[in-house]
């Protein structure tokens, strides 16, 4: 049975806070009509800290989506490679062991994909398999792990290696004035996560069973708007109100399984907000303490896109995980509106199956 290993995690050194993130709001958008709503739902966001991979003093600059995008390669060819070696060590796996490598981001681009720098670079086999995720936004955390859960079970032998690079600062804007988009500006931080899933052995999460939702009619809802200046962000302003037809799904896929998604031992959610926490305990009927380790990652790193599933269960690995055989829930959400979610037993042993 596949295995979702410890992750491994890591933010930039460069942090801002919401003190600072408020001020300057306040000064680089003084005359904004509604700066007053801005700035309040900044402050509700929860989010105390981010990282972003560069100064803010150059993030706050657009020297143009090229200038940009080399960024974004060199950063993520610097950074990536430490993250992969520590999730490898902590699955206790050799790159010469896996088998498939699913990269995921929507802040940046590369043709090929970083999977194709990284199997040159770090000694992965030349036969591995390359899956490239880049346009599930935050939901792409979860989608990677049930292309991995999908990998394994058609080869059961296999293993495979999950990565999310996500710079959110490098898509930051100076000129989108929408409440949206300055909401946006104190919601999302820069991070870098990644995961091996095992075909055998290994302790973490053994993942049993994995979907997909899409709402009707909500694709352009969280979007990309393409321009010379690069991605400019569109958030709807009823993305936060999502959960409520996102939780039956949730319950559908429990349900399916002989589970109850009120009653399980763990959940790992994506953070895209406060809200989207809130109203997931209200609609599953979860006690919010449930959903702990998202929320912890939401006021420390802001959201982190595709790697805030992992970081959320990187938290559960260093909280001493869950008892033996506890059963849990894990969901990433993002633009379609789509959930990606998995159920799965903690397994504490590294017996193989």
């Amino acid at each position: 049975m596949a295995t979702l290993c410890r992750p491994s995690v890591s933010v930039p050194e460069h942090v801002i806070t919401m003190e600072e993130t408020l001020q300057l709001a306040r000064s680089l958008h003084a005359d904004h009509p509604q700066l007053p709503l801005a700035l309040r739902l900044i402050e509700n966001t929860g989010v105390r800290t981010r990282h972003i991979v560069q100064p803010i003093e150059e993030t706050l600059k657009h020297p143009g989506f090229e200038e940009r995008n080399k960024v974004y390669v060199a950063e993520a060819k610097a950074r990536v490679p430490a993250v992969v070696r520590r999730a490898l060590d902590d699955a206790e796996v050799l790159a010469s062991d896996i088998d498939v490598i699913i990269y995921v981001s929507c802040t940046g681009f590369m043709m090929p994909s970083l999977t194709a720098w990284l199997i040159n670079e770090m000694d992965f086999h030349s036969t591995t398999r390359q899956i490239p995720i880049a346009q599930l936004g935050c939901a792409a955390g979860g989608a990677a792990i049930n292309r991995a859960h999908d990998f394994c079970t058609a080869y059961p032998e296999a293993n495979a290696l999950i990565v999310a690079c996500e710079f959110c600062s490098l898509c930051y804007q100076p000129t989108d004035l929408g409440i949206g988009n300055l909401l946006s500006n104190g919601l999302f931080g820069d991070g870098i996560a990644a995961a091996v899933v095992r075909g055998k052995g290994g302790e973490g999460i053994a993942l049993e069973r994995n979907g997909s939702y899409l709402i009707p009619k909500t694709e352009d809802w969280i979007m990309y708007d393409v321009r010379a200046t690069g991605f400019h962000f569109q958030l709807d302003k009823r993305v936060p109100a999502t959960m409520e037809p996102l939780a039956p799904a949730l319950q559908e896929l429990a349900g399916r399984h002989g589970w109850d998604a009120a009653d399980l031992d763990f959940y790992i959610v994506h953070a895209g907000g406060p809200r989207i926490l809130d109203d997931l305990s209200k609609f599953l009927q979860v006690d919010p303490h449930a959903f702990r380790f998202s929320r912890a990652t939401l006021t420390e790193y802001g959201n982190i896109a595709s790697a805030v599933v992992l970081d959320a269960l990187r938290r559960l690995f260093d909280a001493g995980g869950a008892p033996d055989r506890a059963r849990g829930l894990l969901a990433g959400f993002g633009p379609g509106i789509t959930a990606e979610m998995s159920l799965g037993r903690w397994r504490r042993t590294d017996e193989t199956d």
